[in-house]
């Protein structure tokens, strides 16, 4: 499908990853996809149950968007391995990124994962995590990330990087700037950080530099304020950390994705309005809601209605667009 020639509608469902309830395809999807137009799914425990009801799960999704016009979606699932696996057996089990030995452990983690992921139709991991933790605090990440090392996590994340992408499947990076050196969760509330640029650009930015110098398809932006960078919006929702540090300075030019608005950090804070109007300013390609609920379709308005009604966030946001496209072409051959 050409870029041009999409509807504002379309323009605003590509922006959108959106979870659901179920296991089988049903009438939340029909509407997520010939009404929103989604652009991106989401996949939970609460979704999988075997290889074969997963696959049929997908094919459908993918099938119906045909149907209706639409370009294929992404389906996206966090299998990290250790603490954030999605998908238990008879798919393999992994101990996790803290336990990885060396890359030989990385690059089996990468191929099983990857081949797992495509025989039943998911064409996006979220992950790897790229935090560097800090040695300082108990960090949040400690049992999810590489270490301690940004050099170390460097390398066995864009071993990881590698691996799946050239088995097709996309990966997403996470979490933008770094969330190593907190210890609040995100899922509960809105942590801050106070290391400043030069401290960040010296470890926690250098594993993200190593993902974009690989052309990592996608980055997750943090639900983390930044006190000594951006003191008023967290990462999700900065111009300065989405558009002039992710993109301007690093030149990262794939797409940009925020953590779960449902999570406590933004839905305790912010209205639903509020957020994707920063998300929409920031630049940052794909807001990302991860349960059935008002706020898809809250968020799918609100996108509609700036674009319709400024025409610099109207050509932002076909920027957006053409960057998922791009992914879509590259992976899923459309």
């Amino acid at each position: 499908m050409d870029i041009k020639d999409f509807s504002d509608e379309q323009l605003a469902g590509q922006r959108l990853m959106v979870g659901f309830e179920g296991k089988r395809f049903n009438q939340d999807l029909k509407f997520l996809i010939r009404d929103l137009r989604v652009g991106g799914i989401i996949l939970f425990s609460h979704n999988v149950e075997t290889p074969d009801q997963i696959k049929n799960l997908c094919g459908s999704i993918q099938e119906y968007a045909r149907a209706h016009g639409q370009p294929l979606l992404i389906i996206a699932i966090d299998q990290e391995g250790g603490q954030v696996t999605r998908l238990k057996e008879p798919f393999t089990q992994f101990p996790g990124n803290s336990a990885m030995r060396n890359v030989e452990d990385a690059l089996y983690f990468a191929e099983t994962t990857a081949a797992e992921l495509a025989e039943v139709g998911i064409n996006m991991n979220l992950a790897p995590v790229m935090d560097v933790v800090s040695k300082e605090i108990t960090s949040i990440m400690e049992g999810r990330s590489f270490g301690h090392d940004p050099d170390w996590v460097s390398t066995m994340g864009v071993t990881v990087i590698n691996c799946l992408q050239h088995n097709n499947i996309m990966a997403v990076a996470k979490h933008f700037p770094g969330i190593g050196r907190t210890a609040a969760d995100s899922h509960i509330d809105l942590p801050t950080c106070d290391g400043n640029l030069t401290d960040m650009k010296n470890c926690d930015l250098l594993p993200f530099e190593a993902c974009i110098d690989n052309a990592v398809a996608g980055i997750m932006l943090s639900h983390i304020i930044y006190n000594k960078i951006d003191p008023k919006w967290p990462a999700s929702l900065s111009q300065t950390i989405g558009q002039k540090l992710l993109r301007e300075q690093l030149g990262f030019a794939g797409v940009s994705m925020t953590d779960d608005l449902d999570m406590g950090a933004i839905n305790r804070h912010y209205e639903i309005k509020t957020a994707i109007r920063q998300i929409l300013l920031a630049g940052i390609d794909m807001a990302l809601i991860c349960h059935k609920g008002p706020n898809i379709e809250f968020a799918y308005k609100e996108i509609l209605q700036n674009i319709k009604n400024s025409k610099k966030l109207r050509a932002s946001g076909i920027e957006s667009v053409r960057r998922i496209m791009n992914l879509k072409k590259k992976y899923l051959g459309i």
